[in-house]
């Protein structure tokens, strides 16, 4: 499943498995975890969500995929 967030006044596209979303809600943990990040995050991640163009959620992790690849990160949601 497709859906959007925006984040840092950017409309981010999150791709969803169907398992994912039935078991909790993982946009607001979402949400949450990469504005904390944003602030509070070493260089590397904040690199990755300045750079960001959309997110994978895969069971518990999201994966930050960025314009370079070599930025794209995971990182833990629970």
């Amino acid at each position: 499943m497709k859906t959007l967030i925006n984040f840092q006044n950017k409309t981010i596209p999150v791709y969803i498995s169907p398992t994912v979303q039935t078991k909790s809600n993982a946009l607001p943990i979402l949400v949450a975890t990469l504005n904390k990040k944003f602030i509070s995050g070493k260089r590397a991640l904040q690199t990755c969500l300045k750079t960001l163009i959309s997110i994978e959620i895969v069971g518990s992790e999201a994966i930050l995929h960025t314009r370079r690849e070599i930025d794209s990160l995971a990182i833990s949601l629970y």
